[in-house]
Order: C-alpha cells, then sequence, then structure tokens
C-alpha cells in the first residue's frame, strides 16, 4: 500500500515542476495546485485478514453420548432407546477468525428397539466446514471468552457387528448383514469457552443423518438419525494469528506526505515569484552590430610541373591549369601572380630565367585563351633558378599561383 501511495505522490509532485523560466503565469498556476487525500470515515476502515503460513492450527479430543433414531422410533418415542457413549478425535486449521476446516474420526457403540435391544458398533471419519458466528457478527476478538460456532460436514461410517431381530438386509449367502458402509450428512454446532490462549473447552452437539441402511433395516422414514453431545477440550497449536490489512492504516502516513508536498509547492511558488521580480529588474544589454569583412580569397594550392628542359604543359598537368581558372571564375574579383621556375642543376643562371618566363607565359595564355580569364588578372613573373622552392631539384621545374592582395 505504502508503495502505491509513494509513487502516487511522486508523480503529482513531479508534474507540478516547469523545466523552463519561470513566468509569472507559471506562478500562478503554481501557486493554485493543491494535493489532498480524501479521508475515509470510520465505517469504511475494515479490516482484512490473511492467513499466515502454518499458523492456527488445532487438535480437539471430546466424549460424549450418542442416541440413535431409526426406523419409526423418532415418531413413537420408544421408550427402549439406549444411550451410548462416543468418543471423538479430530484436527484442523483457523484460514481465517471466521472459518475453519476440521477432520475428525469417532467410534460409538449404538443400541435401538428392533423387537428386541438390537446393538452394533461403528466408526466414522468425517470433514467439516466451521464458521465462527460471532467473530462475524460482532467483529473478531481473539480473546472472546465464549464462542458459537455451527458448521456442517460429510463423512463415511462403518458399522459391524449388528445383532438385531429386525434386519431384512441379507449379504450374499442370504444370512443377515452384520456390517454396512453409510455417507452421513451432519449438522453441528460447537459452544467454545477459552481459558487461556492454548486451550479451549467446548460442547459439541450434532444431528447425523443417514440412509435407511444404516442399521440395516430398511423401512418407515428414508433417512435414520443420529444425535450425539460431546464435551472436550481443543489445543491450540499457538495463539490465532492472521495477517490484518486496513484501507486506513496509512492515512496519518499519506496526510503528512500531502502536507509536505504543499508546503514545497508554496515554498516553490514563492521562489519563483522573487526569481521573476528580480529577473524584471535586471537591465536589457544593447546589443552591438559588428559588420565582418568579407573572406579573403582561398589559397591557391594548384602547380603545373613541367618536363626538364621544356615549357610545354602535358596532357596530365592541363587539370591543374582548369582547376586555376575555376577558381578564378568563382572570385572575379581575384588577381594572381604566375611564377614560373626553373630546377637549378640544369642549364645556366640566364637560361633557367628565359625558361621559367616562357613557362609562366604558357599557363597565362591556357588561361586566357581556353578559359577566358582577363589578362589583367594575371601578373607574370620568372624566378629562374637563383631561388628553389623545393629541396628535391627536379620538384622545382613549375609554375606557382599566389594570390595577390
Amino acid at each position: 500500500m505504502k508503495k502505491h501511495v509513494l509513487v502516487t505522490l511522486a508523480a503529482i509532485a513531479g508534474c507540478s515542476f516547469v523545466p523552463s523560466a519561470f513566468s509569472a503565469d507559471a506562478q500562478n498556476m503554481i501557486a493554485e495546485e493543491t494535493t489532498s487525500v480524501t479521508v475515509m470515515p470510520d465505517e469504511n476502515c475494515k479490516t482484512f485478514y490473511n492467513a499466515n503460513n502454518n499458523k492456527n492450527w488445532f487438535i480437539q479430543l471430546g466424549a460424549g453420548i450418542d442416541i440413535p433414531y431409526v426406523e419409526n422410533m423418532l415418531y413413537k418415542g420408544d421408550a427402549k432407546r439406549r444411550v451410548q457413549p462416543n468418543y471423538q478425535v479430530g484436527f484442523g486449521r483457523w484460514f481465517s477468525p471466521y472459518f475453519a476446516w476440521r477432520a475428525s474420526a469417532s467410534y460409538r457403540q449404538l443400541k435401538w428397539n428392533g423387537g428386541n435391544i438390537s446393538k452394533a458398533k461403528m466408526g466414522e471419519a468425517d470433514f467439516d466446514i466451521m464458521w465462527d458466528a460471532f467473530n462475524s457478527v460482532m467483529g473478531v476478538d481473539a480473546k472472546r471468552p465464549v464462542s458459537v460456532i455451527p458448521f456442517v460436514g460429510i463423512g463415511v461410517g462403518y458399522a459391524r457387528g449388528m445383532k438385531s431381530d429386525a434386519i431384512n438386509v441379507y449379504d450374499d449367502n442370504g444370512k443377515p448383514k452384520k456390517t454396512s458402509v453409510t455417507l452421513p450428512v451432519s449438522a453441528r454446532v460447537q459452544f467454545r469457552f477459552r481459558t487461556c490462549d492454548y486451550v479451549d473447552l467446548f460442547l459439541e452437539g450434532r444431528l447425523g443423518f443417514f440412509g435407511d441402511n444404516f442399521n440395516n433395516t430398511v423401512g418407515g422414514k428414508p433417512i435414520d438419525i443420529n444425535a450425539t453431545a460431546i464435551a472436550g477440550v481443543s489445543i491450540n497449536l499457538g495463539p490465532r494469528s492472521f495477517k490484518t490489512y486496513s484501507p486506513c492504516d496509512d492515512l496519518a502516513y499519506i496526510s503528512g506526505l500531502n502536507n509536505e508536498i504543499n508546503s514545497l509547492r508554496s515554498d516553490l511558488a514563492a521562489t519563483g515569484a522573487a526569481l521573476a521580480e528580480a529577473e524584471s529588474q535586471l537591465p536589457c544589454p544593447e546589443v552591438t552590430v559588428v559588420e565582418c569583412p568579407d573572406p579573403a580569397p582561398a589559397p591557391i594550392l594548384a602547380t603545373v610541373r613541367f618536363a626538364l628542359n621544356s615549357a610545354v604543359i602535358t596532357p596530365e598537368e592541363q587539370v591543374n591549369v582548369y582547376n586555376v581558372a575555376q577558381h578564378l571564375k568563382q572570385n572575379p574579383d581575384l588577381a594572381i601572380v604566375v611564377r614560373g621556375y626553373a630546377d637549378k642543376k640544369t642549364g645556366t643562371s640566364n637560361y633557367n630565367m628565359k625558361l621559367s618566363e616562357q613557362r609562366a607565359q604558357a599557363v597565362a595564355d591556357v588561361l586566357i585563351n581556353n578559359y577566358g580569364i582577363n589578362p589583367e588578372r594575371l601578373v607574370l613573373e620568372a624566378a629562374g633558378s637563383d631561388s628553389q622552392i623545393y629541396d628535391t631539384n627536379n620538384w622545382n621545374r613549375i609554375v606557382i599561383f599566389i594570390p595577390v592582395e
């Protein structure tokens, strides 16, 4: 119960938080929300019981008298009816404060009028369902001094040694039958007197209803009756103990949680209001607009390489000239330096100067003639071989491109 209550209250509290900044409307909404618990009136606070495992067992020992009512004797009141002893032992378990089951065995001697005094010996086993009427009507009280327990049951009876001149049921040999097996139904009531948690005294009355063959004499009424009165002791294997639950048990706990949540909500609303007030007094900062300059054109990383002692652009290098032309078209305000080089280990300085100039011019001609680049955007330079940009000699047979700032 408590787990369900905690989960429910946590969910209610969690729904009250607003993850965004506190606004005035949000504060009003939070302040208006409250959590309430409906307190049930006392008459609805019923206690429920569940059986504890391995508890509430009992053993009963008793002795008393039996009086059989067979054939027409119940209605004629025959004075020759005989009272005989009865012995009983049983055990059972209360599975709630209101109901129990009991299994019992009994032994009795029977005498009745059957033309002469007829008699038999009988054993019987019964299974009963017991009902504690006082607990059901007046409320559960384990210390109640007196209890009234009606119950019903069904059993099996076996009689032997029958002696009677009135027997008219015969065995397979045509002789009067000396035994009988019956399935009696019984109605009983037990008065129980508490002495302590472990011992009760009881008085029990019973009417057992048997078929007409109860005493192997068929005639008269179709049902034979055996009346029993027993006194005995009931030994409780420990005091009665049941798990109890009432929906009102946790009301005080729930009410405390409710008050705590409402207090937290009140604090939250006050804090939110103070925060909103503080935010309203903060100055609004001025915004300065900063214009960003246009980005500088990206550097041109392409180069055009040449063969030894050659100013002819090979087909493999044409793609690099194409890439430079596309870059110039994408940046129409860009001008570039087209600078040619020659390697230092081949030719003289004057010859290499002339060769580097021819290489620069060859690249410029392709940019102008093949791709329509304005000549004014191209600055041609010849670096010769006096300066080398690469440590590897052969790599210096190139033309490079440098943006003009």
